[in-house]
């Protein structure tokens, strides 16, 4: 599978880094703006895990994976493709966040995905030959939104 990882820091603590990740409610498309909210279906959550569907817009439209989200180990989250349109099951990313030196968190991101689809292969060479860059600022942009947002 193709695998890409990067590091991501942001001056929000790793505690609300992680709950906006865990953030299965309607919010969730406006937390983190690369989820399209047609394609946003939740199915169960449950303490540790959770399946839900996500999906972003695309050229020649939207791509979408049913995954599987799992937080039971402390400082990660990782989400496994159960089924979808362009990346075949057991294709993950995952996110260990921890905190930064001064504040904030450094999150370290393995995305591992294996395509299946025209649209899936042109999105992961991209991913791969810019070593993350879309995956990057995709969270940075939600991260940036927490950011600007005071802390509940």
């Amino acid at each position: 599978m193709p695998r890409v990882e990067m590091d991501v820091d942001t001056r929000v603590g790793p505690e609300r880094v992680r709950a906006a990740l865990l953030d299965f409610s309607p919010r969730r498309p406006e937390i983190w703006p690369g989820i399209y909210p047609p394609m946003y279906e939740v199915y169960q959550v449950g303490e540790t895990s959770a399946d839900i569907r996500e999906g972003s817009k695309a050229p020649g439209g939207p791509i979408w994976a049913k995954e599987h989200y799992d937080w039971s180990t402390p400082d990660a989250v990782t989400w496994t493709v159960q089924d979808s349109n362009f990346c075949a099951p057991g294709s993950y990313v995952t996110a260990r966040i921890k905190p930064s030196d001064g504040g904030g968190s450094r999150i370290h991101v393995i995305w591992n995905r294996q395509p299946t689809s025209i649209a899936g292969r042109i999105a992961t060479f991209m991913i791969v030959v810019t070593r993350g860059a879309p995956v990057a600022a995709s969270l940075r942009k939600g991260l940036k939104r927490l950011e600007d947002r005071p802390a509940a």
